[in-house]
């Protein structure tokens, strides 16, 4: 915990301060956060002061100067936060009526409300958010237990951590958690990402501002492809989740790209230029982990088949995991997992040259909604237990196949499927339990069972006729 979490009028404790003048201008001391790597907001512009004026004709005015404020103590955000509650176009009692309403809610306990307390709620806004917009809005997030999934696989201790198209920070957030929570500390991960669009840009600089996440995602957005503000970075840690297909990305003017070195991608289809860009920035011992469509893993369209084998042939994919449907709030497509590696003999772990692991997950997760599937915390960490099993790694366990749900497969085998890299063509079919029950036993059981249903298929036809014929309808 925080020292400034720990001031305190008890003798007896070493964050004792006698004086309360001496506390409070300890809490009131810039650097005592910006040392803690702390969001550090001033006076003039925080809540308490928001939520007292919030029925006054001047909130919105109010509101800009805190952002104005804010930018400029926390030159992360400088240019990033919205001006515009000042505005006559928007109804001030009701902007009020938004701030007591949040001023209202409870954020958990008194200790969750000591640890990212606004980093939680931010992230809170922006699922729902992505719930309610649907196609719409989920373009800039990912569903927390995918980016887990992801985190968890390639376990992003130390080095640097990129992403391409990194929507609202989410991959960085979980692998800072991911570091604190293994006993490693923020700052172990240096972050650097990217974003196109303005709007997305801004909530990421935002997300990871508020939990002092120091990160460099360039000066402006930009387009990855085109205007690649990392040129020369090599990354350690590539975690992303590539927009799928996107056909008007402009790769007609990039066919000699010095990116392109297993193929060129299709003008028409983008997920093989995602994965060849990250390919590119992978350090020599660097990892990826990705989210690319299903297709990604068959498809033969424009030259995809062919980059496709090159990775595979030149030991770059470590492993594929079919996800289960419904994760995604702007899309029904069905996704999977990718991961690549530049070194796959480690003196760490087993030599796992010209060896692939397959995962299918597709029976894993539980509905949440009408419409959406979450992976379980305990579905998660099955799937990261069994890769780094395979991967040898110290006290993971031993790997075995398991029909089904998982499959090592060799090179040459996946040369027979014509280089597809679908799991579910290599863990087969979980193996049924036999109950036991003789052949001819069951047979007699299960006719019997049809010739009542036939049965009472035929009376309810019988009622459904007499009943429209009693409205005037049939014969």
């Amino acid at each position: 915990m925080l020292k400034l979490a720990r001031l305190t009028a008890d003798p007896k404790s070493e964050y004792y301060i006698p004086n309360d003048d001496q506390r409070d201008e300890v809490l009131e001391d810039r650097d005592e956060y910006t040392a803690e790597n702390v969001f550090w907001v001033p006076k003039g512009a925080r809540w308490e002061l928001l939520q007292n004026n919030a029925k006054q004709p001047v909130i919105g005015k109010m509101i800009d100067d805190a952002m104005v404020v804010i930018e400029k103590e926390n030159r992360q955000l400088k240019g990033v936060l919205p001006k515009i509650y000042a505005s006559p176009n928007i109804d001030k009692r009701r902007l009020g009526e938004l701030i007591d309403l949040v001023g209202g809610i409870v954020v958990g306990d008194k200790a969750a409300r000591s640890k990212d307390v606004l980093g939680r709620v931010y992230e809170y806004f922006l699922a729902k958010f992505a719930a309610a917009e649907g196609k719409g809005g989920g373009e800039f997030y990912t569903p927390a237990c995918v980016v887990k999934t992801l985190v968890r696989m390639i376990e992003p201790f130390k080095g640097r951590a990129y992403d391409p198209c990194c929507g609202s920070g989410s991959m960085f957030v979980q692998s800072e958690r991911f570091v604190e929570a293994h006993g490693g500390r923020r700052g172990d991960i240096a972050i650097y990402g990217q974003e196109s669009n303005a709007t997305t840009w801004q909530l990421c600089k935002m997300n990871l501002a508020i939990r002092g996440i120091e990160s460099d995602l360039g000066q402006q957005w930009a387009d990855t492809f085109h205007n690649d503000l990392h040129p020369d970075m090599k990354i350690n840690f590539i975690l992303a989740n590539p927009p799928f297909n996107i056909s008007d990305w402009s790769g007609d003017r990039l066919r000699e790209d010095k990116r392109w070195r297993y193929g060129v991608p299709p003008a028409g289809n983008a997920n093989f230029a995602w994965v060849q860009h990250m390919v590119h920035h992978l350090a020599p011992s660097g990892v990826a982990g990705f989210v690319l469509a299903n297709g990604s893993m068959s498809s033969n369209t424009g030259g995809e088949g062919e980059i496709r084998t090159a990775l595979v042939k030149t030991d770059l994919v470590d492993c594929t995991v079919a996800m289960p449907g419904q994760l995604f709030y702007q899309t029904q497509i069905p996704v999977c997992l990718w991961f690549l590696a530049r070194d796959r003999k480690d003196s760490k772990f087993r030599d796992r040259r010209g060896e692939v692991l397959f995962i299918d997950a597709r029976k894993m997760g539980t509905m949440v909604d009408r419409v959406h599937r979450e992976l379980t915390d305990d579905d998660i960490q099955t799937i990261a237990d069994t890769y780094h099993a395979w991967r040898g790694e110290e006290g993971a366990g031993v790997y075995k196949d398991a029909a089904g749900f998982c499959k090592a497969a060799i090179i040459d085998e996946i040369k027979s499927h014509g280089f597809v890299l679908t799991p579910g063509r290599y863990v087969g079919a979980e193996a049924i339990e036999d109950d036991d029950e003789p052949f001819e036993e069951k047979m007699a059981r299960l006719t019997a069972t049809l010739e009542e249903q036939l049965a009472e298929a035929d009376r309810l036809e019988k009622v459904i006729r007499e009943n429209l014929k009693g409205l005037g309808y049939g014969e």
